[in-house]
């Protein structure tokens, strides 16, 4: 059986913030309790890929303000994506990748570049198309994001041990105070503008920072829901069709296409031809390349021809058509016999086609 999917948890926070401590705690809490862990620490300062993080961080390019956001981003992105084909193994297999900082972290720093909110925010709507749409790397299921003050997380960086990818005790970030206090603002940003992505973990009571162990739990607590059983990491998937299961569908429904029509649905038939031979009835813009179905044809009907167009393309009244005549005798049997005939993934075609 196909493994099922697995969980993509990320890590993260400011600098200073415990990420990495609580980062390898997580791993190792996850290992013990059977689950198989692929572990990503970014940038990942050991390969080529962070050439231009590197030299960023170290100034080598001027100053963050001078670099602007946008360039910056296109340094981390492309880190990302040398990981991302590894990543993607990892999940189809029912692993739990996990990072330590990831696109939320660009989202933070590189937005504390943006004074106007609505900048901002573009700026988000621009970075999630860059990374998950043009370049195809994974969105997390969910961003943890530890919460220190920036009074507290800047005696943390002190206490780092040195970096390989600087000699400076701070890299060009850290080194800049208001930029931490502004990174903290906008992860508060993020939490409040996408919940579902971004998570708040408060690790400060009152003025004391909460001890290791004790963040670690409240973030076990926060994870453990969203993981499968270990024992239910392979799990049955849905079964495409074979290509004779799907040739042999496709006679049948072919044989349907072409069988006479009964008097009784002579009414059915007229409906049909009024249809296919004014399209635009049925749909906002026949003729071209994007339309809407309307209320006209029944929703079994439309998920069937869009199924179908999805798959083979072809002309769209023929496809009507078709869908149309089937459905006046197996009614019933159309979304059943499209899943058959065009596989499961032309279902997900239809969905993310809404």
């Amino acid at each position: 059986m196909a493994a099922k999917r697995g969980a993509f948890i990320v890590i993260e926070g400011t600098d200073g913030s415990g990420k990495g401590t609580q980062f390898q705690l997580l791993k190792d809490r996850l290992s013990q309790a059977g689950y198989q862990v692929e572990a990503f620490d970014f940038p990942q300062y050991d390969r080529p890929s962070s050439y231009f993080v590197t030299q960023y961080l170290n100034g080598k390019f001027g100053s963050a303000a001078e670099v602007g956001p946008y360039t910056a981003s296109l340094f981390y992105a492309l880190d990302r994506y040398e990981a991302a084909s590894r990543m993607r193994e990892a999940l189809e297999k029912g692993k739990i990748v996990l990072c330590n900082r990831f696109t939320g972290s660009s989202m933070a720093h590189q937005g504390t570049k943006f004074h106007n909110l609505e900048e901002r925010r573009g700026y988000f709507i621009w970075l999630d198309n860059l990374e998950f749409e043009m370049l195809r790397i994974p969105r997390p299921d969910i961003s943890f994001v530890l919460r220190v003050p920036p009074e507290i997380a800047s005696d943390l960086i002190d206490k780092k041990s040195q970096r390989a990818y600087t000699d400076q005790k701070r890299d060009l970030h850290e080194a800049d105070k208001h930029h931490q206090e502004r990174a903290a603002e906008v992860y508060d940003d993020m939490t409040q503008l996408f919940p579902r992505d971004f998570q708040r973990l408060d690790c400060v009571r009152g003025d004391k920072l909460l001890d290791i162990e004790t963040v670690h739990t409240m973030l076990w607590e926060k994870v453990l829901p969203l993981l499968p059983q270990p024992g239910q990491l392979e799990m049955a998937m849905p079964v495409l069709a074979t290509p004779e299961e799907k040739a042999a569908a496709a006679k049948v429904e072919d044989d349907i296409a072409t069988e006479s029509v009964p008097i009784a649905e002579a009414g059915t038939m007229e409906e049909l031809q009024e249809i296919t031979e004014s399209p635009e009835d049925a749909v906002t813009n026949p003729n071209g390349p994007v339309y809407a179905f309307t209320s006209v044809l029944d929703p079994s009907i439309v998920a069937a021809v869009v199924a179908s167009l999805g798959q083979g393309g072809g002309e769209l009244s023929i496809r009507i058509l078709q869908e149309f005549a089937k459905a006046a005798r197996q009614d019933s049997e159309v979304l059943r016999r499209t899943i058959r005939s065009y596989g499961d993934e032309s279902v997900r075609q239809l969905v993310s086609s809404h």
